[in-house]
């Protein structure tokens, strides 16, 4: 069977998950769940992911969410340590860059563009921007001695951060002060799928700064 992906190209997780596939290089089934339209929680959705979040894959019968978790999946079942390091050190780097997308960098993005969209919020609060600002500055460090996110090569953490930061390049984001992330962003054009990538981040971001307008 073809793997399933059950997607919504505005979000940026799912965004990563695509990007990710296309990168291990595995034919894919796109399945669209539009989550503005709550078809997370159709009867068919829930069957196969009881918690209804987006992405989530169907690997011939096994099902996966999170994007993280499903991309490692991807990479070590296709056995493409170049993307996913077999060396224990270099998959730790790997692993914490991923995690500080989890954990700091995209429930801050998450934190500004969700109430612009659904809570009617019509400015940016200074101290979001300077709380986002703070980890994009740790971004901009890690790449002060690489070409890549956790090295010399791109990696799954190159591919998961470059889906956060196409959501704040979408909505107009100033990465003035941010020299590594703009030299960065430039060399991931080359990620497979981010052409559709970034086209998904643009409908979204759109749709933040047409709310902000109003």
């Amino acid at each position: 069977m073809v793997l399933k992906l059950y997607h919504y190209p505005l979000s940026s997780p799912s965004r990563g998950a695509f990007m990710s596939i296309k990168a291990v290089d595995v034919p894919v089934e796109i399945i669209h769940i539009d989550l503005l339209k709550k078809e997370q929680f159709s009867e068919s959705f829930v069957k196969v992911n009881p918690q209804h979040c987006i992405p989530t894959i169907d690997d011939d019968g096994f099902v996966l969410w999170e994007s993280k978790a499903i991309a490692c999946y991807l990479a070590e079942k296709h056995e493409r340590n170049d993307l996913y390091p077999m060396n224990l050190k270099h998959r730790a780097l790997v692993n914490q860059r991923m995690y500080y997308d989890s954990s700091m960098l995209y429930p801050r993005i998450r934190a500004i563009n969700y109430p612009i969209l659904f809570q009617g919020v019509k400015e940016i609060k200074k101290p979001l921007i300077d709380d986002l600002n703070n980890q994009l500055g740790f971004l901009n460090q890690y790449l002060n001695e690489s070409k890549w996110v956790a090295g010399d090569q791109m990696t799954l953490a190159d591919i998961a951060i470059a889906a956060s930061i196409s959501t704040l390049a979408a909505i107009d984001w100033d990465f003035t002060d941010f020299p590594n992330i703009n030299r960065w962003f430039k060399t991931c054009e080359s990620i497979p799928g981010f052409a559709e990538n970034k086209e998904g981040a643009r409908v979204f971001g759109n749709a933040v700064k047409k709310n902000l307008e109003q």
